[in-house]
């Protein structure tokens, strides 16, 4: 019965029923070779992550090649008009006082509550502060640099300190530049003070120090006080949330203290307590940015055609005596001016002096980078950017970046008590055999570009990397922001900062 009545079937709906049974089977082999497909990672129905493309791909197209030079970035800056003071600059509330704090308040705790924003991107709030305070002291540094005359009482060129310390230039050109002409995507500036994480203080501290009258430079370093202080976000959170660069540890001393819940951009802690008083910094609050470096980049070709000309062990030019924390560098001159295969040479100024420097740390395997008048010196960087591997003598010192980076791929630290006995420091390097030296070489290559400015500023350059380590404070940041705001004065002594024993940097 069945194969009669198969047989009886209409020849038409025969070749219907073949036709479904062939394209069922084709169906199979084609979700078959699908699944294949997809399990190789090519299934167009699939997402797949964006392969990593090397950072020279990564740049904006219509972006200039970085300029890493502060004078020459700083010319173009004021010549391309970017630096016309705004037609709208903030004022201070003169009538909202602690109310508008509320008000600013509200608004951000709204913004923070509806949407949380990741730590990834930071938020932040630009000050258009008035130009005495910003745009007029670029210009007069730009119009006075080069008088290679004006140096402090220790005979440091005044010009060359600033662009050693204008890490509020590079932070501050990259954050007002227009959004696109930037590189950097882990930091937005807001134009809204309730959409900001962050608010920064464009002041330039360390130009004004030097520049000015003494006088002059005091009272304006009040009147940026009193502008900054009166303003609704400073009142609401005390600071807290501010950035402040005073990068040269001489820079805005007089009325600093004021500030001292602000995050601090700084060359290092100073331990010693002669920059920096008990309670003003410490690294949970505040960050160490590295020294803008004296001497020009040694590339990759650089690296290669110097690697074979390093014949000197350990070198260092620089100013042979210094203060304070520094005094190790007489000890260490002492011990160390005659020793074999030892180059140790007073720093002299201007572009004579730069190349000098320049060609011994190329010509170098070692360069001592011991404590300045504070525990940082720019040396440290210079022999980083040069490919020389860096010997620190500071004890006290403490390091850029050392969140995201591991400085001992990169550099040898020694004590002082070890370094200032006669002859431990060339039979210690004496001892590193090849292919250790070999492998920091190659890290120094990778690191360097972590240490450089620039503008544009670079993915995983000292910007990027400087909101990198910022990003990490905003948690904590917010916590004492509303622990500070819902606390009852008086109710019980309030742990601060203030708490902490002289010269020390641990969590209180």
């Amino acid at each position: 019965m069945a194969g009669k009545s198969f047989a009886s079937l209409n020849p038409n709906r025969s070749i219907f029923i073949a036709a479904l049974s062939l394209l069922a089977l084709a169906s199979i082999i084609f979700f078959f070779l699908s699944s294949s497909r997809c399990l190789a990672g090519d299934s167009p129905t699939f997402t797949r992550l964006a392969p990593i493309t090397p950072l020279s791909q990564n740049r904006n197209a219509n972006s200039p090649p970085p300029e890493y030079s502060f004078v020459a970035s700083l010319e173009k800056f004021i010549t391309s008009g970017s630096s016309t003071a705004s037609s709208h600059p903030d004022t201070a509330a003169s009538d909202g006082g602690e109310g508008a704090g509320r008000v600013l308040d509200d608004a951000i705790w709204r913004r923070e509550t509806d949407a949380w924003a990741g730590l990834s991107v930071v938020r932040v709030y630009v000050y258009e502060m008035p130009a005495k305070f910003t745009y007029n002291l670029l210009r007069l540094f730009r119009d006075t640099y080069k008088d290679t005359s004006n140096s402090t009482s220790n005979g440091s060129p005044v010009h060359r300190l600033i662009e050693q310390h204008s890490i509020d230039y590079w932070l501050w050109a990259d954050l007002i530049a227009p959004q696109s002409e930037r590189l950097l995507k882990n930091v937005i500036r807001v134009h809204q003070q309730e959409e900001a994480d962050l608010f920064y203080i464009p002041f330039f501290t360390t130009i004004s120090y030097f520049l000015l009258e003494r006088q002059q430079c005091k009272a304006l370093y009040r009147e940026a006080l009193k502008w900054v202080t009166d303003q609704p976000a400073w009142q609401r959170s005390e600071g807290r949330d501010h950035i402040l660069p005073v990068h040269h540890p001489w820079s805005f001393k007089s009325v600093r203290r004021y500030m001292k819940k602000a995050i601090w951009l700084l060359p290092d802690m100073d331990a010693t307590g002669n920059w920096y008083k008990p309670g003003q910094v410490w690294l949970e609050k505040d960050l160490i940015l590295p020294y803008v470096p004296n001497v020009d980049l040694c590339d990759a070709q650089c690296l290669r055609e110097s690697h074979s000309k390093r014949s000197t062990l350990l070198f260092f030019r620089g100013r042979l005596k210094r203060n304070a924390g520094g005094k190790v560098r007489s000890k260490l001159v002492e011990i160390l001016q005659d020793a074999e295969g030892v180059i140790i040479e007073e720093g002299t100024v201007g572009v004579a002096g730069k190349e000098a420097a320049q060609n011994g740390m190329r010509k170098s395997l070692f360069c001592l980078s011991p404590a300045g008048d504070t525990p940082s010196s720019a040396r440290l960087f210079d022999a980083i950017v040069s490919g020389c591997i860096p010997v620190i003598v500071s004890d006290e010192l403490e390091l850029p970046f050392e969140g995201l980076l591991d400085y001992r791929k990169i550099a040898f630290f020694i004590s002082s008590s070890d370094a200032v006995q006669s002859g431990w420091i060339v039979k210690f390097l004496k001892s590193i055999n090849l292919r250790q030296i070999e492998e920091m070489q190659k890290n120094l290559e990778k690191y360097s570009k972590h240490f450089l400015y620039s503008s544009p500023a670079q993915p995983l350059g000292a910007e990027d990397f400087t909101w990198r380590m910022i990003a990490g404070k905003l948690l904590n940041i917010k916590l004492h922001i509303r622990r500070s705001q819902r606390l009852v004065k008086g109710s019980r002594n309030l742990c601060t900062c203030e708490c902490r024993p002289v010269n020390s940097t641990s969590v209180p």
